[in-house]
């Protein structure tokens, strides 16, 4: 218990200054204070200090089951129920995964790609982000840095500030069809350039890259002598003109790491549940230490439930082609309602039609509206206004831009943008 004097000598210390502490918070972690979630929570806030709001629309997010017609299978949900009541796995996991699970992610991967992959070349994370929180460190020394897309997924940018490893961007060319600029990758890189990051199909941009692109961006890796770390938490979440083509077809030109998960295509990204997969048939990751490297972070890291991961091989074994289809022509019947709506909406372009993923960026014409005066300005006067939640491109990279996530109800969707179009037509400046 503390005694009056204590807390008298505390109190006076603290008036004058004159405390001192051998501690303080981590400036570096001010690199996330631009996040995904701290966006949200901020609007959010705009919106219930509005006394006077309307139904809240919610097209920010990427997660399926805000729309309630995505729901994961029924052996899905079986497959996790059954571990459960076996009462088999209740024991914490082998660090790199249950060896079961670790071979089906192999087996599923391997069916798009030239070669087979072994149980070895797998390691089970806590979805795609911790896969992203443990390849950053291990790459991580003095000097080294990283080529990150803009735009792309920020927890790559803050998990880089985290450990020190410098980020360099190149970019996304709208105009392009978001392809990458292959000659910003060569002007940027250096002796110290250590991989490069590729998000296919594209959060945020919703593009899917081509065969002929990919492989020259593996051609450009080689050159650099980097490896090419390929985001594929939307593997096969695709429904345009390009097929979905994994990175690791390309792992003989260059070393590939490829990143997934189950959130996506499953529809349960709160499982928490994805991987790390080594694409490397040349065996250059076990030279050069990074699989030792990763299985040394894993050793002081949590791991994904057991009872999960025991049901990863009923899951991929049996992926059910209806169910599949279903959800890629509900994407599809979204993204072309969000591309002709946008249309209407006066400032806002939509430079490329969405072909994967379950969002897009849209430019915002900021000259031609009065009182806004950039991106997060734009999003926090519509949620105050109008209800509706969207991402501002700064969070991903790209000012006077915005996310919009089309993974929602046709109904909220169609409201959603109405109510943007009424918010442009408000602020629009008058001819």
């Amino acid at each position: 218990m503390v005694d009056q004097t204590q807390t008298s000598y505390f109190a006076k210390t603290m008036e004058s200054g004159s405390e001192r502490w051998n501690f303080q918070g981590n400036k570096k972690l001010s690199a996330s204070s631009i996040s995904v979630r701290g966006v949200y929570n901020m609007l959010m806030e705009r919106i219930n200090n509005n006394e006077h709001k309307k139904p809240l629309v919610r097209l920010c997010r990427v997660d399926p089951t805000d729309n309630p017609i995505f729901r994961t299978t029924p052996e899905a949900s079986d497959a996790v129920a059954t571990a459960v009541h076996s009462y088999n796995f209740n024991s914490y996991p082998p660090t790199v995964g249950l060896p079961e699970a670790k071979r089906a992610i192999a087996n599923y991967l391997s069916s798009d790609l030239p070669y087979q992959l072994s149980a070895e070349n797998v390691f089970l994370t806590v979805g795609g982000t911790q896969a992203i929180d443990i390849i950053l460190p291990v790459l991580a020394r003095p000097g080294a840095n990283i080529l990150l897309p803009r735009p792309g997924y920020p927890q790559y940018s803050s998990r880089a500030a985290c450990c020190l490893l410098e980020v360099r961007y190149f970019e996304l060319l709208p105009e392009r069809g978001w392809e990458v600029n292959l000659d910003s990758i060569e002007a940027l890189a250096d002796d110290n350039t250590v991989a490069m990051v590729l998000i296919n199909p594209s959060n945020p941009c919703g593009n899917v890259f081509t065969y002929q692109h990919l492989k020259r961006v593996a051609e450009i890796a080689r050159k650099l002598g980097i490896f090419v770390i390929s985001d594929e938490v939307y593997a096969h979440v695709t429904f345009g003109s390009n097929p979905f083509v994994p990175m690791g077809v390309f792992s003989s030109i260059v070393p590939v790491i490829t990143i997934g998960s189950l959130s996506k295509r499953w529809l349960v990204p709160g499982w928490r549940t994805g991987w790390i997969a080594t694409c490397d048939p040349h065996g250059i990751f076990q030279k050069t230490g990074v699989v030792k490297n990763i299985i040394s972070y894993l050793e002081i890291t949590s791991d994904p439930p057991t009872i999960l991961q025991a049901a990863i091989p009923e899951i991929l074994d049996k992926p059910k082609v209806d169910f599949l289809s279903k959800n890629l022509n509900i994407l599809r019947e979204a993204a072309n309602i969000l591309h002709d709506l946008c249309k209407e909406i006066p400032c806002l372009t939509c430079p490329h039609k969405p072909e994967g993923a379950m969002a897009v960026m849209v430019e915002i014409n900021i000259s031609q509206i009065k009182d806004i005066v950039d991106d997060m300005d734009f999003c926090a006067k519509l949620a105050e206004e109008e209800s509706v939640i969207l991402l501002p491109g700064v969070t991903v990279g790209l000012k006077n831009w915005l996310r919009i996530s089309y993974a929602v109800k046709t109904s909220d969707l169609v409201d959603g943008l109405n109510r943007i179009k009424a918010f442009c037509l408000r602020h629009a400046k008058m001819p």
